[in-house]
């Protein structure tokens, strides 16, 4: 029946053919379909490359002369050599085949730094510090400074014509029996600057039993503390353009810095300055602004529409990177007490 439809649909075209022989079109296409699948085409085109062949190419790609070398580049060397073994295209495909299509060259496998999470819950037990610029005659000078986490206090800072690893250690040294440093009582955390990471400064802190902790490469989130100090550095309205010499700028540096530690109210601190935190002051403070702010309500409760007032509260911890919730804290620095109320809420 089929080859009667296809005989009279040569004369009168399939349509008519199927309507007279009342043959459905779908099964003439169906039928025709099988056909052509019968057809077995060539396991590889003629024009493609033989098993050897690729074989070859691959060889010659992974070789220790073209390792390291783009598919081009060899293509390019070869032709100029007076040989051929197939096209570009061919050669990725042949990479491709063998899952060799990536970044040919070796390359420096960076390691994996975890991620710092330092809690300071009292003076003295984490500092972080840095050392940045100032402006000079030439090339300026370095400002360095160690900063108690949890008061923000500054227990230490020098101006040097350059960063020095050697005056590092002197800073933290002096620094540290200032403030009576006993051994395992203190984190210092910093970034990964030569200064910082020196060999002579690990011993110096081996030998004061100080905990190191450094910040991730790039991740100037990882000290934002000393960031900040920074910034309230250079914005501070006395901040000159330049300094006229190194003395100039340790001058200035002596007053910003008692002002700084006794005269700025901090607003990470419940508006305190950093050495009432520092020397446990605070709390005494706190108390006594909340006496005046009670007295001022009895006298106009009127004037506070949201009820009884009260000042800002202070920080009972002080975080750098604190853990998700759910998350196990890795810090290891100290436990969680304080001297401040427990209404305090937490500085993060």
């Amino acid at each position: 029946m089929r080859q009667q439809v296809e005989g009279l649909a040569k004369q009168v075209g399939v349509k008519i053919a199927c309507q007279a022989l009342g043959v459905p079109r779908s099964s003439l296409y169906a039928a025709r379909q099988a056909r052509l699948a019968k057809v077995r085409r060539p396991a590889s085109p003629p024009r493609a490359l033989r098993p050897d062949e690729k074989a070859l190419v691959r060889k010659t790609l992974n070789s220790e002369r073209f390792q390291d070398q783009a598919p081009r580049e060899v293509y390019a060397t070869l032709l100029d050599e007076g040989a051929y073994l197939c096209s570009v295209s061919s050669m990725y495909r042949i990479l491709r085949e063998n899952q060799e299509l990536r970044e040919r060259r070796n390359q420096l496998r960076h390691p994996v730094y975890a991620k710092p999470e330092l809690l300071a819950t009292r003076p003295n037990q984490v500092w972080t510090w840095d050392i940045t610029r100032l402006p000079g005659p030439q090339v300026g000078f370095c400002l360095y400074v160690l900063l108690d986490l949890f008061s923000r206090f500054v227990v230490g800072w020098l101006v040097a014509e350059r960063e020095s690893s050697a005056l590092a250690e002197r800073l933290i040294d002096e620094s540290a029996a200032r403030q009576g440093i006993v051994t395992g009582q203190l984190r210092l955390h910093s970034d990964r600057g030569g200064p910082m990471t020196a060999k002579s400064l690990a011993l110096l802190f081996a030998d004061l039993g100080v905990k190191p902790s450094l910040a991730r490469p790039h991740t100037p989130d990882d000290n934002p503390y000393s960031e900040a100090q920074f910034k309230t550095v250079k914005y501070h309205p006395t901040f000159p353009k330049r300094f006229g010499s190194v003395l100039d700028a340790r001058a200035w540096g002596q007053k910003f810095f008692a002002w700084y530690n006794y005269q700025h109210h901090h607003t990470g601190l419940g508006l305190m300055t950093p050495a009432a935190v520092h020397f446990g002051q605070a709390h005494a403070l706190f108390l006594e602004r909340q006496r005046i702010l009670r007295l001022a309500y009895t006298a106009n409760p009127e004037r506070f529409v949201k009820g009884m007032p009260e000042p800002p509260a202070l920080p009972d911890a002080v975080w750098i990177n604190p853990p998700q919730p759910g998350q196990k804290a890795r810090s290891e620095t100290g436990t969680t007490d304080t001297k401040f109320p427990d209404s305090v809420s937490k500085t993060h």
